[in-house]
């Protein structure tokens, strides 16, 4: 059997465990519920296999198992192994047992999922009434308990199939969540974008201050390792506000194997984490984020005060957040090889007031290197069109390459896509670092100052096609031509229909 049947056999039956939530809670809650039970599965599987392997091997020496198992990348207490939890799924307090099970592998695994499960319940009353919880609970654990999700490695082999699971999970519930979905998912071709242009190199640092579930900080890191033949010495940061995608974000690195990762729950703009030793902002070698767009309330009061300076170019709206993010990545870029891609609406390359007093002092500091219109309805809950900002502390030159990429994408009904060939041509055009005619342009610092500083795409890049011209004369015989033979065709109608009596 083929890798891509194994993983689609996973996927579909995962989505069909979402079943017996529906109709009951909506999927933003379920969400949580099955990605959780997922995890446990997964720790339950691989826990077993490595056992079941060490017993065959030595039998008879319970102590030297026991030994061998304490090497394991986690550790599983016996009470809160899967098949426990499934034996006694007939019994009342299904809830309250998973419960206890998801504390004690927190409690075994401090250092790795410390605070993981905090803010799920299973034993919550948004799952009905007591003897509703158990049935629905009975019926989850029965869904995993499917041969489909049998995700031993002795069966999967080395395919990534429950990292893959868990992000196509993610996925879809992004499409199904609509609005809320943008707080913990950005769409894989434009994380696959900007980790390409980002190009992390082995032995450096990625973060990503508002990291959702992790996707695009984990892509960066994917590039090392395609790159530097499966390298894993490169190092993942990331800061999340929100308590259950923080949770997201640790199990994903966990089932993908992203053991060098330090991921802070908080809010990055009135409380950073990930300071240094000085207790100062840490830097990083490469930054991305898709931000929350124009966020309100961003924090614009604790910001006035701020004791890391990073308003000093100027103080963004109060209703606005976008650039306060911005501001807060420039301030996080190591002061060589520093860089960054962010997603931003494009309000952010226009709008005047402070927002244009901080654009233009980040323009004359040479840090823009570029910006990249994306097509629109790409990102889940927003139909606007976004585009991407690429800042670099190391600049070869002093222009800024303005990209057009908002009208070449593979339509759908709700969601555009990029494809593998959109995508190759955005980077091969931000490599090469030159103008192309309708697509792309470099702009000089003159340019920019004579368009004070805005940054829309259209003042740069001239997508206008001329229509061609139309001869009317030509037209007109052509009609006349038109109606003399409709005029034939009509007198040959009613000879036919004179013939048959009509």
């Amino acid at each position: 059997m083929n890798d891509q049947i194994k993983q689609d056999e996973v996927n579909k039956a995962v989505w069909a465990a979402c079943d017996t939530f529906r109709g009951t809670v909506s999927a933003d809650v379920y969400k949580d519920y099955v990605l959780t039970m997922l995890f446990l599965k997964y720790l339950s599987d691989v826990w077993q296999d490595h056992y079941d392997e060490y017993k065959k091997q030595y039998g008879d020496t319970p102590e030297l198992i026991a030994e061998l198992m304490t090497n394991e990348r986690f550790v599983l207490p016996e009470s809160a192994n899967f098949t426990t939890l499934y034996k006694a799924r007939h019994e009342p307090g299904n809830g309250e047992r998973i419960d206890k099970a998801l504390h004690a592998i927190e409690e075994a695994n401090v250092g790795k999922l410390r605070d993981v499960f905090q803010d799920i319940s299973f034993n919550s009353n948004k799952l009905g009434e007591e003897k509703q919880k158990n049935d629905i609970l009975r019926h989850l654990l029965e869904d995993f308990s499917r041969p489909e999700l049998n995700m031993r490695p002795s069966r999967i082999g080395n395919l990534d199939v429950i990292g893959n699971a868990y992000e196509f999970l993610i996925k879809n519930f992004a499409a199904d969540a609509g609005r809320k979905a943008g707080e913990f998912y950005t769409p894989p071709e434009v994380s696959e974008l900007m980790a390409e242009i980002m190009d992390m190199a082995e032995g450096e640092e990625a973060c990503d201050p508002t990291c959702g579930s992790g996707s695009l900080l984990m892509k960066c890191g994917r590039r090392v390792q395609a790159k530097f033949g499966g390298s894993k010495r490169y190092a993942l940061y990331g800061q999340e506000s929100i308590g259950s995608t923080w949770a997201l974000a640790k199990m994903n690195m966990f089932l993908h194997g992203e053991d060098n990762h330090r991921i802070e729950w908080g809010d990055t703009i009135r409380n950073p984490k990930l300071l240094d030793a000085d207790d100062r902002l840490k830097h990083f070698d490469v930054v991305v984020a898709n931000p929350p767009f124009s966020l309100d309330k961003w924090g614009v009061d604790t910001a006035e005060n701020d004791r890391f300076g990073r308003f000093r170019r100027g103080l963004p709206p109060k209703t606005k957040g976008d650039y306060a993010f911005i501001l807060h990545m420039i301030e996080t870029m190591k002061p060589r090889t520093g860089r960054m891609a962010v997603v931003a609406p494009h309000g952010v390359l226009f709008r005047g007031s402070s927002e244009g007093t901080i654009r233009q002092k980040l323009i004359q500091e040479n840090l823009l290197e570029a910006v990249i219109g994306l097509p629109e309805k790409l990102f889940y809950g927003t139909g606007i069109p976004a585009c991407v900002l690429i800042f670099r502390k190391t600049k070869t030159d002093d222009k800024v390459l303005f990209i057009d990429a908002s009208r070449e994408f593979k339509a759908g009904k709700n969601q555009n896509q990029l494809d593998a060939n959109h995508l190759a041509k955005i980077v091969e055009t931000y490599r090469k670092r030159e103008s192309v005619d309708k697509y792309a342009y470099l702009a000089t610092p003159e340019e920019l100052a004579e368009n004070d500083y805005n940054l829309n795409i259209p003042r740069y890049v001239d997508t206008f096609e001329e229509e061609e011209e139309i001869d009317l004369v030509a037209v007109r015989a052509e009609r006349l031509k038109l109606k003399a033979e409709l005029a034939a065709l009509e007198e040959k109608m009613d000879g036919y229909l004179r013939e048959l009596g009509y």
